[in-house]
């Protein structure tokens, strides 16, 4: 994706916060911690701040002049206008819009065109952009939603381990050593008092190499996510042969647990949910997006 201009773009997950700043023809990019301000505001706050000094340090620009450039913020947590409002009044930027994290991954995908994207990371959703418009299922947080998520995977190899434990599902290697590692069900139980949805995440490698290692309980986990990601697929309107991409950490991990039809429609992304937040940064600073 070519973008040109002054613009200033972040993709917030809740793992991962990336920046991108058009300045002067160079596109400057950083990585920061997850920002997920429903989860914690105030952190997200802080690293949102942090990201825009560093980027400012890094272009050769004071935060004054950073902050006159046009911004486009997709961040995780973002449920409704009152957050967005919330998070934009904290920051001063001149000319700021602040929406949720799908938007920016669908037009990284899919640039202009139509296709299905189905994005998992800490969390989940799947968006059809077609001819009527734009549709997304799921990004509901792990709480009530974000099924195959790692924050989901992450959970459920936990309760599996439990379950185990209590005699009503079978064991593997993979929960034995999660009980092992995490000090037994009273460990497990201390873990996910606590524990953010990056904290679950941080399983879900584990469950992917050991599904692929044949491991019983992590093959189920894996099939179960596939197979929420191919009813909301078709929930949507996929059709046979449309344009399907995954993306974020997980997305990929998921393709040889969908359908054949679903598999054979997998196209790699024109882009990333970053270069889609900067192009939406781009249609702001044109007044294309208010």
């Amino acid at each position: 994706m070519t973008v040109s201009g002054a613009c200033l773009a972040v993709d917030g997950g809740g793992t991962r916060c990336r920046f991108a700043l058009m300045w002067d023809g160079h596109r400057h990019e950083l990585l920061g911690p997850g920002a997920n301000v429903s989860t914690d505001f105030t952190q997200s706050l802080e690293v949102l701040r942090n990201g825009f000094a560093s980027l400012a340090a890094d272009a050769g620009m004071t935060c004054d002049a950073l902050y006159s450039v046009p911004t486009y913020l997709g961040l995780a947590g973002v449920i409704d206008a009152a957050t967005a409002a919330r998070v934009a009044a904290a920051l001063p930027f001149a000319t700021l819009r602040v929406e949720e994290d799908r938007p920016a991954a669908l037009t990284g995908a899919l640039e202009a065109g139509f296709g299905c994207v189905a994005a998992v990371g800490t969390g989940s959703f799947l968006g059809r952009a077609d001819a009527g418009g734009v549709r997304f299922i799921g990004g509901h947080g792990m709480v009530l939603g974000d099924e195959a998520s790692g924050a989901w995977l992450g959970r459920s190899v936990l309760i599996r381990s439990l379950h185990a434990i209590d005699g009503i599902a079978p064991d593997s290697e993979l929960c034995a050593g999660l009980r092992e590692r995490l000090g037994g069900a009273v460990g497990l139980i201390n873990f996910a008092r606590s524990a953010t949805p990056g904290q679950f995440a941080a399983f879900a490698p584990e469950v992917v190499a050991a599904a692929d290692s044949g491991d019983a309980v992590a093959r189920e986990l894996m099939a179960e996510g596939g197979g929420y990601l191919a009813r909301c697929l078709c929930a949507l309107g996929w059709q046979e042969g449309e344009r399907l991409c995954l993306m974020g950490g997980l997305g990929p991990s998921y393709a040889r647990w969908l359908t054949p039809g679903m598999q054979a429609a997998l196209m790699p992304p024109v882009g990333s949910a970053l270069d889609g937040a900067l192009t939406l940064a781009a249609r702001l600073a044109r007044g294309e997006v208010q």
